[in-house]
């Protein structure tokens, strides 16, 4: 059985931090967005949120409702908000929904908790990431989600610097650094870290409000299949780089490639705050009444 069925509970990613949301419907391609075509849709709705916030998603940007993923959301906001920040931790009993009122919908809260314990156990035996963040680079993330969610701006595209711009500054400060070997090794890793940011950026790192700039993007003739990592800039690159723990739990890799990579996602963290004032360099702009009008109906 899925893990995610109408009128259930979800996590769900909201540029990159997750949230409790609701899902009202679920539908196959037909259905669904155009940027969202290949993969199932689900029409989700926050906790908390206004209705105008509803909107379509796929499974990536889903996690199952479950004590594995909530502790990954209480981990996300601690790398999103300051060190100084508190974030109120859940109860086990508040895993369960307590509003139970028959016995077989006792029963099911019981399977269900039984589960939870299992997947616990599944995660604790998983190789955990926990990436060290500099705080003016969580600052720097969360003063783009409210540029972008709450004022109602977009970042300037194509950004200069570029990810790949970054990337390639990274790679030769780098190789000024090390020897081959490590230089070898680097290769892989930004190699990885730019296919990543390719792939997941429509589906993961955008927020509601960019999703008719990427569409707008994406149907110019201009655009003529550039790679994203060429158009998008550090905060989007920011955005992949709190998302990493995340994305990492899913994979099969031993605790040994874990450790390697951490080492590498915290290097380049470091470089990226040493050179904020070059990368970041908030070019946001107002919209059309037009385009606001699109953006809500997208």
């Amino acid at each position: 059985m899925s893990d995610f069925q109408v009128n259930g509970r979800c996590l769900a990613y909201h540029g990159p931090l997750l949230y409790e949301a609701k899902i009202i419907e679920n539908a196959k391609d037909e259905d669904i967005p155009e940027e969202l075509f290949g993969e199932d849709g689900y029409f989700i709705h926050y906790k908390g949120w206004k209705s105008t916030w509803d909107e379509w998603v796929t499974q990536r940007r889903l996690r199952a409702y479950n004590i594995e993923n909530l502790r990954l959301q209480k981990e996300l906001k601690k790398a999103a908000l300051s060190s100084t920040s508190t974030v109120s931790a859940s109860s086990g009993k508040k895993y369960v929904d307590t509003k139970q009122s028959n016995g077989s919908s006792s029963r099911s809260a019981k399977r269900r908790s039984e589960m939870d314990l299992e997947k616990e156990e599944d995660y604790l035996r998983r190789p955990e990431i926990n990436i060290l963040i500099p705080d003016p680079l969580k600052s720097l993330l969360v003063d783009d989600w409210e540029i972008v969610t709450k004022e109602h701006q977009l970042l300037q595209l194509p950004s200069k610097p570029s990810v790949n711009d970054i990337i390639k500054q990274y790679k030769q400060f780098v190789g000024r650094k090390g020897g081959s070997t490590e230089a070898e090794i680097m290769d892989e890793f930004l190699s990885g870290l730019k296919v990543y940011f390719n792939r997941s950026l429509g589906n993961l790192l955008l927020y509601r409000f960019e999703r008719q700039q990427y569409l707008n993007l994406t149907k110019d003739p201009e655009f003529n299949d550039r790679e994203l990592s060429s158009v998008y800039g550090a905060e989007h690159l920011m955005r992949l780089m709190v998302t990493l723990p995340g994305l990492i739990a899913q994979t099969t890799m031993d605790q040994q490639s874990v450790g390697t990579l951490k080492d590498h996602v915290e290097d380049f963290l470091k470089f990226l705050d040493k050179n904020k004032k070059e990368f970041f360099l908030k070019r946001y702009e107002n919209v059309s009444p037009s385009y606001e009008a699109e953006a809500k109906n997208a």
